[in-house]
Parts: C-alpha cells; sequence; structure tokens
C-alpha cells in the first residue's frame, strides 16, 4: 500500500508540473508535437497520423539531427516492432520486422525514398537495401510503418515500409551545412540548398555529403571513404506539379564479420588476442588477393575497396487535378547500380596450430607455420581460416506507379497499377586464408617438414590461400512485377473511419546459373615461388571453374493481398484503431537457387497480422501501445554457409507481442523523455525435418532464432537552459538464440548499450558532441549463421557491436 501511495503522489505532482508550467519548447527540442503531424506512407491521401489506422513511426529532419545517427540502421533502432543489428558497421546491416525470422537484410520491409522503393528487393544476396541509401541532410523525414497496409502499397513488404522523404525548395532559400570529426579519424561534410528559381512555380533542392574514416573497429586502412550528391527541380502549376530527380552515391564501406569471444558462464568475454570492441579480422596486413584461376589469368582483389556501390538514380513525379475532385499521380524512377562487394567471412572459430595441422593431413607434430610477409618461422597458438569473399554484382531497376484518386464528402477511393522490372547479376570468387587469431592478422603458411618441399603435398597453403578460388558462381534473377491495387477512406462519422485495402499481383520471375567444375593447377606450368610447381601444394585442389552449360528457371507468382481497419477518435488527443491485413513475400533470390531443379518445393511466404492500437498525442506527452499477432507460412532459411552450401529449410510461425512508443515533456520543458519498446514472443511452429546429413530436427515450439523477446530504446534529454541540452540514450536487447534448436550453448546474451550526448544552439549555429556506446559494452547483435558452433569448447564466434566512440560537430542553418 506504501508503495502505491508513493507512485501515486509521483505520477500526480508530474501532471501538476506538466500543466501548470508548460510552455513553448525549448529551440534545442528533440521532437515536436505529434497530434498535428501528417503522414503519408501506407495511407492513399495524407491523413493526420491520430487519424491513419496505422502503426507508424515519424521522425522530422530536426529530429533526426539530434540524434545524428552513425548508420540509417541505428536511426531505425528507434522504430518499436524493428529489432535492428548495427555491427555491420555503415552498411549491411540486418532488420527484423515484428519478428518475422529471415537470414537477414531487409527481407520484409522496403526501403523507400519518396514512395519508391531503393531497390525492388531489399534482400538480394549481398544487397541489403540500406547498401544503396544514406541518411544526410537532404533527408527531410523518415516515416516507418509495421504491417498493416504496406501490404497494400508495395510489393514483399508484409512487416512494413520504410520511407525516407526528401526535402524540397520553398520560396525562402534555405540551406544546412554541417561538419562533423570523431574519435575514429572520421572527416565529414554535409550540404544542402534549397530555393525557388521563380516564386511561386519553380523550385530546386540540392545537397548531399562526402565522408571518410578509419572506422571504429581497427582496420589500418580507410574504412568508410565516399557519398552522394541528391538533388530535384520542381515545378507548381496551378493543378499539379511536375518534379524530376537525381541521386549518385559512390561509396566505399568496411563490412564487419563475426570474431573470436569465450563463453564464460552466461556472458560472452574477449578471446586471447582479439579485442572484442575495437578488433576485427577485416586488415590491412591481409587484405590482397592475387591468385591464379584454373582457366587462365589472375583473380585480384582488394579488402580495401570493402562494399562498393556506385548508384544512379533518375527519377520524376507528376501529379494533376482532373477536375471534379479526380486526381492523377505518377511517380517513375530508374536505378541502376554497380556494386564490387568483398568482406572476410570466419570460416569456423579458431583451431589450435595442432589440430588445423592435423585436419590437414599433417600427422604428430611436423607442422610449421611462417610468416606470408616475411618467411619468419612462427609457433602460433591458435589459427584462423577465413573466406576472402569477392563478389560483384550489376544491377537495375525501373518502377512506374500510377495511381487515380477520387474524394468524396465522405472520403477517397484510390487505384493504382504499379510496375517493376528489375534485374540483378552477380558473380562470385571465393577463397579461403589462413591468418593468426589476433585482431591484426598476418597471413600464414603452413607445411609439412616430414616432406621435402619438392613432394606433393608439402605445403598446404599458397601466400596464405589455403583454398584457391573454391566456388565460383555465376548467375542472374530477373522480376517483372505487375500489380493492381484498390484502396477505399471511408468516414462512417466525423469520429469513425473505415480503411480497406487489396493489392493484385502478377508476377513473374526468372534467372539462370552457370554451370562449374574442379581444377588444379598443378599442370599449368606455373610455380608457387618461381621453383616448385602447384602439385608441392594443396590449395588448389579443389578449384572452381565456370561450365557452359546454363540452368534457367521460371516462376511466377499470382497472389492477392488485402487489409481491413477501422479508426475510432475518442477526441481530439485521443483514438484507438484496429487492422488485419493478409500478405506476401515471394521467394527469395538463394531459395530459387538452392531449389532450381524443382520449384515446387518453394512457395510464397504468406502472412496474416492482426493488431490493435491505442494512441494518444497531446503537445506534451505522446503514447501509442500496440498489441500484434502474426502467423506466417512457407518461411525459407537460406544462410549461406562457409562451405558455399545453404541452409535451405522451410518453417512456419507464430508471434504475439505488444509495441509501446512514447514522449512525454516534463518540469517546465526541461525535461524530455523518448522511448520504445517490444515485447514478443516469436515461435515455430511444424518446424521438423532433416539436416544436409540427414540427421533430423524437430525445432517446434522453439523461440525463433537472433530474436530477442524484449527490446526497448529510452532517451532522456534535459534542456539545462534553452541553448544547452544533454541527452543520455539506453538501448537494450534481450536474450537470443543463434540457432533453431535453442541450445545452451548457442545462447546470445542480453545487453545493454549507452550513449551521451550534449549540443549548444548559438544562434543559427549548433555545436554538438555524441557518444556511442560509452562502457565499451560488448553487446552480441548475432552469432556465426555460416558456421555452426565448435561442440566441447568455449570458444563463440558472434559479431559484437562497435566499441566507445564519439563525434564532434557544427551545423549551420541559414
Amino acid at each position: 500500500m506504501k508503495k502505491k501511495s508513493i507512485f501515486l503522489i509521483a505520477a500526480t505532482a508530474t501532471l501538476y508540473f506538466n500543466n501548470a508550467y508548460a510552455q513553448e519548447t525549448p529551440q534545442d527540442s528533440a521532437k515536436v508535437s505529434s497530434i498535428d503531424q501528417i503522414v503519408i506512407t501506407g495511407n492513399s491521401n495524407p491523413k493526420k497520423k491520430i487519424e491513419s489506422s496505422t502503426a507508424i513511426s515519424t521522425f522530422n529532419a530536426k529530429e533526426i539531427q539530434k540524434q545524428n545517427p552513425i548508420s540509417a540502421a541505428a536511426l531505425l533502432q528507434r522504430v518499436p516492432g524493428f529489432a535492428v543489428e548495427t555491427s555491420g558497421g555503415e552498411v549491411g546491416n540486418n532488420l527484423f520486422a515484428r519478428g518475422i525470422p529471415s537470414a537477414g537484410a531487409y527481407e520484409f520491409v522496403q526501403v523507400q525514398e519518396d514512395g519508391l522503393p531503393v531497390f525492388e528487393d531489399g534482400a538480394l544476396q549481398f544487397a541489403n537495401a540500406d547498401n544503396f541509401f544514406r541518411v544526410d541532410n537532404s533527408v527531410n523525414r523518415l516515416e516507418a510503418l509495421r504491417g498493416g497496409s504496406g501490404s497494400i502499397y508495395a510489393n514483399n513488404s508484409p512487416g512494413g515500409l520504410i520511407n525516407f522523404i526528401t526535402k524540397e525548395g520553398t520560396n525562402d532559400f534555405k540551406g544546412t551545412a554541417k561538419l562533423e570529426t570523431g574519435t575514429y579519424g572520421l572527416m565529414r561534410t554535409d550540404l544542402n540548398l534549397g530555393g525557388a528559381l521563380i516564386q511561386d512555380k519553380l523550385f530546386f533542392n540540392v545537397g548531399g555529403f562526402y565522408r571518410t574514416d578509419n572506422g571504429i573497429r581497427k582496420t589500418g586502412f580507410k574504412a568508410n571513404n565516399g557519398g552522394q550528391i541528391r538533388m530535384n527541380l520542381k515545378y507548381v502549376f496551378d493543378k499539379g506539379y511536375a518534379k524530376v530527380y537525381y541521386k549518385k552515391l559512390d561509396d566505399r564501406n568496411t563490412f564487419f564479420l563475426p570474431i573470436p569471444l569465450v563463453q564464460d558462464g552466461n556472458t560472452l568475454k574477449e578471446f586471447p588476442g582479439f579485442d572484442p570492441n575495437y578488433g576485427t579480422y577485416s586488415y590491412r596486413a591481409i587484405s590482397q588477393l592475387n591468385i591464379p584461376q584454373a582457366g587462365g589469368g589472375f583473380f585480384s582483389r582488394n579488402l580495401e575497396d570493402g562494399i562498393h556501390p556506385k548508384v544512379d538514380v533518375l527519377g520524376a513525379e507528376f501529379k494533376y487535378d482532373l477536375g471534379n475532385n479526380f486526381s492523377v499521380l505518377n511517380k517513375t524512377k530508374y536505378t541502376n547500380i554497380n556494386m564490387s562487394y568483398t568482406g572476410i567471412f570466419p570460416a569456423g572459430g579458431p583451431k589450435t596450430a595442432a589440430n588445423f595441422a592435423q585436419e590437414n593431413g599433417i600427422a604428430g607434430n611436423t607442422f610449421q607455420y611462417s610468416l606470408v610477409s616475411n618467411g619468419a618461422m612462427v609457433n602460433p597458438a591458435n589459427v584462423q581460416e577465413l573466406g576472402f569473399w569477392a563478389i560483384d554484382k550489376q544491377m537495375s531497376n525501373f518502377v512506374n506507379d500510377l495511381q487515380f484518386s477520387y474524394k468524396f464528402d465522405k472520403g477517397s477511393v484510390t487505384a493504382g497499377f504499379y510496375k517493376s522490372n528489375w534485374k540483378s547479376h552477380q558473380y562470385w570468387n571465393w577463397s579461403n586464408i589462413l591468418t593468426t587469431a589476433t585482431d591484426r592478422p598476418q597471413l600464414l603458411n603452413l607445411v609439412d617438414t616430414s616432406l621435402a618441399p619438392t613432394d606433393k603435398g608439402y605445403s598446404k597453403t599458397y601466400n596464405g590461400v589455403s583454398d584457391m578460388s573454391f566456388l565460383i558462381r555465376d548467375s542472374q534473377i530477373q522480376g517483372s512485377l505487375n500489380d493492381l491495387y484498390f484502396n477505399l477512406d471511408y468516414n462512417i462519422t466525423d469520429d469513425l473511419s473505415f480503411n480497406g485495402g487489396i493489392r493484385y499481383s502478377r508476377d513473374f520471375y526468372k534467372g539462370y546459373k552457370v554451370s562449374t567444375t574442379t581444377a588444379n593447377l598443378d599442370n599449368s606450368g606455373l610455380t608457387t615461388d618461381g621453383t616448385h610447381s602447384f602439385a608441392t601444394t594443396t590449395a588448389d585442389d579443389n578449384m572452381a571453374v565456370l561450365g557452359n552449360r546454363y540452368t534457367y528457371w521460371y516462376y511466377d507468382v499470382n497472389k492477392v493481398s488485402y487489409t481491413l481497419a477501422t479508426n475510432y477518435k475518442i477526441n481530439r488527443e485521443n483514438a484507438v484503431y484496429a487492422r488485419f491485413s493478409h500478405g506476401f513475400r515471394s521467394p527469395n533470390e538463394e531459395a530459387y537457387y538452392n531449389n532450381i531443379d524443382d520449384l515446387s518445393h518453394i512457395k510464397p511466404v504468406q502472412t496474416n497480422q492482426l493488431e490493435v492500437g491505442y494512441k494518444y498525442y497531446s503537445r506534451t506527452f505522446d503514447i501509442g501501445v500496440i498489441p500484434f499477432y502474426s502467423t506466417l507460412k512457407n518461411l525459407s532459411f537460406t544462410d549461406v554457409y562457409s562451405d558455399g552450401t545453404s541452409e535451405n529449410k522451410f518453417a512456419n510461425t507464430t508471434n504475439i507481442g505488444v509495441e509501446i512508443e512514447g514522449y512525454t515533456r516534463l518540469f517546465n520543458n526541461i525535461l524530455e523523455v523518448t522511448f520504445n519498446g517490444t515485447i514478443q514472443n516469436p515461435k515455430y511452429k511444424d518446424f521438423r525435418g532433416r539436416n544436409a546429413d540427414g540427421t533430423a530436427f524437430d525445432y517446434d515450439g522453439n523461440v525463433v532464432r537472433r530474436m530477442p523477446k524484449f527490446y526497448f530504446n529510452i532517451s532522456p534529454a534535459v534542456n539545462i537552459t534553452k541553448e544547452w541540452r544533454a541527452y543520455v540514450s539506453m538501448n537494450y536487447y534481450g536474450k537470443r538464440f543463434q540457432n533453431e534448436g535453442n541450445t545452451d550453448d548457442n545462447i546470445l546474451p542480453s545487453f545493454t548499450e549507452f550513449g551521451a550526448g550534449m549540443s549548444y544552439q548559438l544562434g543559427k549555429i549548433r555545436f554538438a558532441v555524441d557518444g556511442t556506446n560509452i562502457f565499451n559494452t560488448i553487446g552480441i547483435t548475432e552469432g556465426d549463421p555460416r558456421s555452426q558452433m565448435d561442440s566441447g569448447t568455449n570458444i563463440r564466434m558472434a559479431r559484437p557491436i562497435m566499441g566507445a566512440a564519439a563525434r564532434a560537430s557544427i551545423n549551420l542553418d541559414f
């Protein structure tokens, strides 16, 4: 009773101070009121947030500026229902919507720019949607929709829509300029300019950034280097507008993969010789690959090139009032992408020097390791085999969305036709290299001293390469999407509204793969060192060579998605809604490739979602509470293992949960708190079968892998004065299982990451300092899905978040 009284007194005092001393928000306030916010994503027409029967989070340009996210994924961590893994670096991260499992990427959501996809499929192999998008000062706002009407307004998006809306010019010339530096060699500049070329008629906006840094993890080279420019021109006339835009992205980013850690009870700790916060296998000393090919010539690659997309986007948008309450809107865009992708993927965990030698056919103690760099003999405690994975992708996408709308007294009707043609061709060339199991790895050679240097099999490596081009893949996938959609908004009363939508998808997919054979260089006439032939090494024994047999496949999708919802405004500040939606996701690229000889094994993933929600928006307090329930059928698991094979399993899942999102200003606007959280229980259903080795598995009822049951973010900020502002952020990520079996040796522990920062507003100039992971938490977002755990040891391969880092910036608004 005493405890309840204390809580009651505290709550009463909070409301008293909040209402009695409410005033205008300080200049540097983190958030504007949601009560009058207009949203367009997942709706047929712009609509007040409180009147939209969707679960949608919004962030305007100022809010994004205050958060100063290090990547797009870091920004999306602030959205409830989205479990985001940010440990890959600036790009290549993973997002899971409402507990929907996948191999990663953005498989069940669509990332958009101005309502059209960044690329039609955001989960192609090694082509995560965030590879082709960057957050900079040209972004006007973000609208992130979960579930709901996502399947009606986009393809393959039953988990939601992530729509980045860019700035446009106005009659007033405006601009922002930003300079930023950091503790990891960061130098970045952002610039955005917008205004009118002809008052009230012709407007322009141009913006972009350039950035270079060494990376928070110590790579020994420029981990990130590049930038983008984005511009648009908009002409407004009496009955509508026409807009054209262009984007150029040329950026290079290092992709970070799992590192070794030691399991100590329920925690993961540092592996000897490997810094978990700043160490990485992606290091300069192993960055060059140059090996002869069985078909002739050499294959060369530089790890420093990392993920390097070159993206060109040209688009247009046209809206016209046809009269009599009819209007037409057409959006079109062409995207061309050339991307080279180079990353270090561990092939299992570290092994003792003796065990690795034994596994490679050297009995007893007749093994000898040496450094490739200088030939010095070494005796490492542990060695590591690493995949040096190189992928080249050429991608293109033409999309057109034609939409007709009719408004009447009680609502509106929208009908549209969506057409998208896209293609992706990829070439893989993968090798394995041998290094020390340290965070500044050195390339190693391994020989059998019981043999003579001229004997067959004397060496197990070639300049540190243990498996030369063991996997080569040449394949292509194309999509032709032809979708009709219809949406009805109807106001039953002034406060009660109905929304219904349907989308018919007649989509066609096709592709091919090229056969491969194995070969070696024993009779090529080439030498390993200028003297000895390749018969003296085993590194070339299983080289892949492209054949001349093409296997073609075709797959049609004929599906209907639909949604029904109602929204009731209790009053100006309160609303409740309910929505049911049925959607689907076409099979992903790897599923087609793995089942190319019999596509009857794969089916589109079907989703059913039910959500109800309560929203309260006021000038000083926002809250959204959204319980949801979802089921999925035919979900494919397609992780590619270190040996080039794929998981190729299928399952059903269920999930029940609740999303919470809120914001409050307290004590005369001195204290502001933003928070979001998700509680869920995603489980496998009817997940039984056999592994590749023939053993049976039964995962029915197990918790879905990599999914936390509970995660949240809370960020209190104090407006010390109208100029000074300080904040702290806490991000909690609950315990997860790395594998479907939910075994104890595959637990990923919960962790809490803290950030902090301070800003000072001097007129139109803003000074800020932002710190991330300030306590150097070892926070694990994923294990190693490409390799199974080594039983009998306490070594675990996992991918931690980045170590502590700080950034300082100066931003000028003019």
